[in-house]
């Protein structure tokens, strides 16, 4: 099953991809101007990847961007089934993967990183 997760944030939406077993790739962040061209744009990637299912990174400790997310995901055309997945602390995570190498912080790594880490998650407390 082809799988995708997102890293919802305010400025960019990390994206990582599971075409294959269990090999997460990041991919290219999408970058927010507004919600309805971020869904558009999130809805373009999953058709172009023939995604069969949506991993959305959730966080348990922020009720308002919980709210966010609800909303984000209610804009996506989604024809898939999606899932919810605990992100807690996958961005720090994703920071420290990358020390040395971050030279632009807004260049939508470390957000994908997170969505792979997000992925590599769901992954792992599927199989067990």
């Amino acid at each position: 099953m082809k799988l995708a997760s997102i890293d919802v944030g305010l400025k960019r939406i990390g994206v990582a991809i599971c075409l294959t077993s269990d090999i997460v790739t990041p991919q290219a962040a999408i970058l927010r101007k507004n919600r309805n061209q971020a869904a558009r744009d999130v809805n373009i990637f999953l058709k172009e990847w023939e995604i069969e299912k949506l991993i959305v990174g959730f966080p348990s400790a922020s009720i308002d961007m919980q709210n966010r997310i609800n909303h984000f995901v209610s804009l996506l055309e989604l024809k898939i089934p999606y899932e919810f997945c605990e992100e807690n602390m996958s961005s720090i995570e994703a920071e420290d993967l990358m020390k040395g190498e971050i030279k632009y912080k807004r260049d939508g790594r470390i957000d994908s990183l997170a969505a792979k880490i997000i992925l590599e998650r769901y992954l792992t407390k599927k199989i067990s």
